[in-house]
């Protein structure tokens, strides 16, 4: 189906409203992560022309996959899926576009994971930062060889001009990054620029304390791990809790099975001593009726 300019409909990238010649200029240049720009330049040079700022459209979508790969994908879902059981109480989500600045749908980002607080964890298409009142608690990005560099250097000064408390980078498989560039590292901003948070060894691994999600972080395989600090016990990963899960329904269905043939058993001993009662008031009625002086 198209519209009256011959443009097809539909499409969640460009506005209804835009001439043909604007929606091939967008088509280019939308992208995963925009090129960034100084704030003053940002604002004048990308904004995207509209009666009202209420009227501008902002895609759901950058049309892009959400990993590369597999082992990306895996620490993304595995990530999103801990934090939601470790912050029940907070939005978590994993690459949903963020709008920085209203009216400008332009100038957008996708975190691979985000985190807010505060903020009711409804579901959203996107996070409008004018909407939502702040900007994300926490972001995550999880490195391939085609997102690293943008990860560690162009995300990370978007992230700080938007004023994002942290920022963490992890690179699931440990080539990916720079030689001597930790895989997990953890960000905290600092007076506008992002430093790196302290690390210590706990339990044999290399921790790292978020003070934005009351979590301690590590590396664990090629996945995030998370560990409560005041309890010390980690986040199961979702197939290690339905793992134990399993176990758990199997060792109660094989307990209700003892249970069930003790009991069937009871059942059986009180027939048999019932069936023995009677026959010993049998035989006992049977002797009464004997006559008087009866041999017995």
């Amino acid at each position: 189906m198209r519209d009256s300019e011959g443009n097809p409909k539909g499409l969640c990238y460009f506005q209804p409203w835009r001439g043909s010649e604007l929606r091939q200029k967008d088509a280019t240049e939308n992208s995963h992560m925009p090129t960034p720009l100084p704030a003053a330049a940002a604002s004048a040079a990308s904004i995207v022309p509209a009666a009202n700022a209420e009227d501008v459209f902002y895609p759901c979508s950058d049309g892009r996959p959400m990993a590369d790969n597999m082992w990306q994908a895996n620490a993304i879902l595995n990530a999103t899926s801990d934090l939601r059981a470790a912050r029940p109480d907070a939005l978590v989500a994993a690459d949903i576009l963020v709008y920085p600045e209203e009216g400008n749908n332009r100038n957008r980002i996708v975190p691979d994971v985000l985190v807010a607080f505060d903020l009711g964890t409804y579901e959203r298409s996107s996070y409008f930062v004018w909407k939502e009142g702040k900007p994300p608690d926490w972001v995550l990005e999880v490195a391939s060889p085609g997102t690293q560099t943008k990860d560690r250097r162009a995300k990370r000064e978007r992230y700080a001009a938007m004023g994002v408390p942290e920022y963490w980078l992890f690179a699931p498989k440990g080539n990916v990054y720079p030689r001597g560039t930790p895989r997990l590292q953890g960000l905290e901003l600092a007076d506008g620029r992002y430093q790196r948070l302290s690390w210590r060894v706990a339990d044999g691994k290399r921790m790292i304390r978020s003070d934005i999600l009351r979590l301690d972080v590590c590396a664990d395989g090629k996945l995030l791990r998370f560990r409560d600090p005041t309890t010390g016990k980690a986040i199961r990963h979702r197939p290690e809790f339905e793992a134990d899960a399993e176990r758990d329904r199997a060792a109660a269905e094989r307990a209700e099975g003892r249970a069930n043939h003790a009991e069937a058993q009871v059942r059986q001993e009180a027939a048999r001593r019932k069936a023995a009662e009677a026959r010993v008031a049998e035989l006992e009625a049977a002797l009464r009726r004997l006559p008087a002086g009866h041999p017995q």
